[in-house]
């Protein structure tokens, strides 16, 4: 299961054999390529080549670990005519992604108060399993809207300005979105969740710019070096959940269906053009609005509860989206391969787009340095802030890597604390944690995660994204 093939320090090929359609490429060190020896992820590399329509080879980023189906970490485009598509390349928790603001607020404004800032974020977003948040007035009758607007009915319910919008991947709405394709279910499990986290690994997280690689760069995005910032993690919580369980076994029976040979049942698929691929598209579209609604309703709350610490608004604050980016989601993007412009439908399964300067989906502001690209670590030690580059488009259809990569399960994490104080000992390190519960804090500990700047150095050094700031926490709310 680990032969693979060196082509440079940074990029390893798993050779196309069997029912493989192409190669799978794994960009990793050395060292990670090593530590994933028999690892059931690189299997996963080789299935999801074997899909009909794939184009190019199938992507793992540095990050992977296995997942349902596809990898976590997983990248793989499919030709928008003749190709499939499946939910497990996209994920349960549909446009799960990641959000930065920045601030004017210097670091020093806080000091001795990080405790008290961390307590109100924790106050205003509910966190944990079933988490709900009654205070935003939505009514169930709006949820047509939402499904359909996104990040844009948020914003026009006054919960954010406008400008936010243009810092958002594909503006804060996918326009595909069909809501009459979300079921009731999934409906009334994402009833009361919007401007919630959630369970797992999603986190608010107040921290300041440590290092800056690149001033120009970081300058353009607004980051300035000791200032606070603030990562939102979330994404289309029990709604986005549903829907991808919705579309399973529909996928299953359409497998068979069409003659689609699976190596995995959970690679279950359709045609593109077929009545249940355009049936998932839409409902997967729409999830991932009520997603893009979450985490610019999250922003609403973190700006509240930072203006209540320090006694002055979020404009003076400075507290605005420097990017909002997804990372379980497939999308419809125009590609060269081979020297000819093609339509694709890019699956991104826990891996972020990374598209270089001057490409046209870049903001406008931002067009001359590359669309920023966020990676968070684990809660204990630090995040990045990247942006995208030509090689990553010429690779990968312009994808990188979304964060750390679990090494250990969370029953495994759990298991490893045997008596250890995390709170105390993240404290230690100048780190308030507030969790749901002690076992969510428990599943998220540091060493359950790869090193975060190990994972970007390979990223880097395989030319996918350039690196342009660190970030370090200061405070961390656990769903």
């Amino acid at each position: 299961m680990s032969d693979y093939e060196r082509i440079t320090d940074y990029e390893y090929r798993l050779p196309r054999r069997g029912a493989m359609r192409c190669d799978g490429i794994v960009f990793a060190s050395a060292a990670m390529m090593r530590g994933m020896a028999g690892d059931p992820c690189l299997e996963q590399v080789r299935n999801v080549a074997t899909l009909p329509g794939i184009v190019g080879n199938s992507f793992a980023m540095p990050d992977i670990h296995w997942g349902y189906g596809f990898p976590i970490g997983g990248v793989a485009a499919f030709d928008a005519e003749e190709g499939v598509v499946s939910p497990g390349g996209v994920g349960y928790d549909i446009n799960c992604g990641v959000r930065l603001l920045k601030t004017s607020i210097p670091r020093e404004a806080i000091a001795g108060r990080v405790r008290e800032a961390t307590q109100a974020l924790f106050a205003a977003i509910p966190t944990g399993v079933g988490s709900h948040h009654e205070g935003h007035g939505f009514q169930k009758r709006e949820y047509g809207e939402i499904l359909a607007q996104g990040a844009r009915w948020a914003v026009g319910r006054g919960f954010g300005a406008a400008e936010d919008l243009d810092y958002i991947e594909e503006g804060g709405r996918l326009p595909q979105a069909d809501p009459a394709l979300v079921s009731e279910r999934a409906k009334e499990r994402g009833q009361g969740q919007l401007g919630t986290l959630g369970s797992g690994n999603h986190f608010v997280e107040l921290g300041f710019v440590d290092e800056v690689y690149d001033a120009g760069t970081a300058e353009a995005l607004g980051l300035e070096r000791d200032h606070l910032t603030v990562i939102v993690h979330t994404g289309s919580r029990g709604l986005g959940h549903q829907v991808c369980s919705d579309h399973l076994e529909t996928m299953l029976r359409a497998a068979k269906k069409y003659g689609i040979q699976l190596p995995d049942p959970q690679l279950c698929c359709a045609p593109i053009r077929s009545e249940e691929g355009q049936a998932y598209l839409g409902a997967m579209a729409a999830a991932a609005n009520f997603a893009f609604a979450n985490r610019q309703l999250v922003t609403h709350y973190v700006r509240q509860a930072l203006e209540g610490v320090l006694r002055r608004s979020w404009e003076e604050l400075g507290i605005r989206v420097v990017y909002d980016v997804c990372h379980n989601i497939a999308k419809f993007e125009e590609h060269l391969v081979g020297g000819v412009s093609r339509r694709v439908l890019v699956h991104r399964k826990g891996a972020t787009r990374a598209f270089p300067p001057r490409h046209p989906l870049v903001p406008a502001a931002y067009r001359e340095v590359g669309q920023p690209v966020l990676i968070p670590g684990d809660m204990g030690r630090y995040s990045y802030v990247l942006v995208g580059t030509p090689k990553a488009l010429e690779l990968t259809f312009g994808s990188t890597c979304h964060g750390a990569g679990r090494l250990m399960s969370r029953n495994q994490a759990k298991k490893s604390i045997r008596g250890r104080n995390v709170e105390r000992e993240l404290q230690e390190q100048g780190v308030t944690v507030l969790g749901a519960s002690r076992a969510t804090i428990y599943e998220e500990v540091p060493w359950a995660y790869k090193d975060v700047a190990d994972v970007v150095a390979a990223v880097e050094g395989a030319g996918l994204s350039r690196k342009i700031a660190r970030l370090k926490p200061l405070g961390v709310i656990k769903g």
